[in-house]
């Protein structure tokens, strides 16, 4: 129902984000479970996830006007900026481009990370939901795209590491969609 409706409003209370290989299947509702091809993130930082998006235009100038007679999209650009607060197998990789931990010998318990000069592109497949009780639940998916910023990660004894990243999608082929969202929700029942 259009117009000023308090029902409507969502907090997204607790949620989870997930990545797996690109080309992994999604969910294709709001209530299957996630397979195991995807990877938990873990706890994220009370900020949550922050999307972003953002776009590039340019005017098309005529003689014979002042103002532009065309404005045409140049670039696009959507992205989510979270920060894990959990270090392992799946976030260490995840925050610096790719790669693999990996045991130094067997039944050693020592574990090494190593950051190549060139990681190349860690492409991944990325979901997000979030609940608003017991009866709302959102999902988010981004089939393809990587994580372009790596935040800052700093060392100290008054807080928790955070390993703070900015996930840009990109299109996963021509006409598919760059994400999409599921909603169990009633606010959308009149649609």
């Amino acid at each position: 129902m259009p117009g000023m409706n308090p029902s409507e409003i969502r907090v997204a209370g607790t949620g989870r984000i997930l990545v797996a290989k690109v080309g992994t299947s999604a969910p294709a509702d709001t209530d299957t479970a996630w397979s195991d091809a995807w990877h938990d993130l873990g706890y994220t930082s009370t900020d949550g996830v922050k999307f972003g998006r953002k776009g590039k235009t340019a005017n098309i100038d005529t003689w014979q006007s002042l103002t532009p007679a065309r404005t045409i999209y140049t670039e696009r650009e959507l992205t989510l900026k979270f920060g894990m607060l959990q270090l392992n197998e799946d976030t260490l990789p995840f925050f610096f481009g790719g790669g693999k931990v990996a045991e130094t010998a067997p039944n050693s318990k020592i574990y090494k990370y190593e950051i190549q000069s060139d990681q190349g592109e860690d492409e991944r497949a990325l979901g997000l939901e979030f609940t608003d009780g017991t009866d709302v639940r959102y999902r988010f998916v981004v089939p393809r795209g990587l994580v372009t910023v790596s935040d800052d990660m700093d060392l100290n004894r008054k807080g928790a590491v955070k390993l703070g990243v900015t996930f840009t999608a990109m299109a996963s082929s021509y006409g598919a969609p760059l994400a999409t969202w599921l909603m169990k929700d009633s606010a959308y029942s009149a649609v």
